[in-house]
């Protein structure tokens, strides 16, 4: 086991103007504000004084986008990961005011706990720690033979049930609710094989006071 804590970052804003859920659907991309986010998020591990070893980002267009300027900041190659890609959701494509409104949606809605509109989140919980796990126990040693900490840019519901799961806390929750903003870091330690969580920043708490985010499932 070569790494020292796992850093979870999620996606900076996103190009949304048509304010719909899009989930898994392609073509999203960051904002120009989005890249400000990420670029924060970048020169905030870049600051902290530690190495890294491993870069990891699910397959969408605005983690690899988020992705990109980390891999600069800390000159890592960006690794693909797919475990820990937005689960995908019902309500794909649509705004959910108007959605929710249309009885044909209502079947997707009679299970909040499972969810009933997508992936459920014991599924979500088992595939991201998996990856972490993985990433944790292959992350390779540093050029010095020391350790170095691992980064995996992902998505905000991903994060927050990791984040629950680890807790112990239920996994379901209202999606208001959720303390996992826009480019935030959510670190982890592992400890006999467990992980725990070590720490959460907002390094774009200062440009993100206009920021939508109307898209996480």
């Amino acid at each position: 086991m070569v790494a020292r804590q796992l850093h979870l970052v999620r996606h900076g804003e996103v190009h949304n103007p048509e304010r719909v859920l899009y989930g898994r659907l392609p073509g999203y991309r960051l904002s120009e504000l989005g890249q400000q986010m990420a670029e924060a998020a970048a020169a905030d591990l870049a600051g902290r004084g530690i190495r890294f070893s491993a870069l990891y980002a699910s397959p969408l267009q605005r983690t690899q986008e988020s992705a990109a300027p980390i891999a600069a900041a800390l000159q890592l190659p960006v690794q693909l990961e797919p475990r820990i890609i937005e689960p995908a959701n019902h309500f794909e494509g649509k705004r959910m005011r108007e959605a929710l409104k249309q009885p044909v949606n209502w079947p997707a809605l009679v299970n909040p706990m499972r969810p009933s509109w997508g992936e459920p989140y014991k599924s979500i919980a088992a595939r991201v720690i998996a990856a972490m796990n993985d990433a944790w126990e292959t992350a390779s040693l540093l050029d010095d033979g020391s350790e170095g900490d691992v980064v995996m840019v992902s998505h905000q519901l991903p994060i927050w049930i990791t984040h629950r799961f680890l807790a112990g806390d239920r996994l379901w929750h209202d999606p208001r609710q959720r303390r996992c903003a826009l480019s935030s870091i959510t670190s982890f330690s592992r400890f006999g094989g467990t992980f725990v969580e070590t720490g959460y920043t907002e390094p774009a708490a200062s440009i993100s006071a206009n920021a939508v985010d109307l898209g996480a499932v």
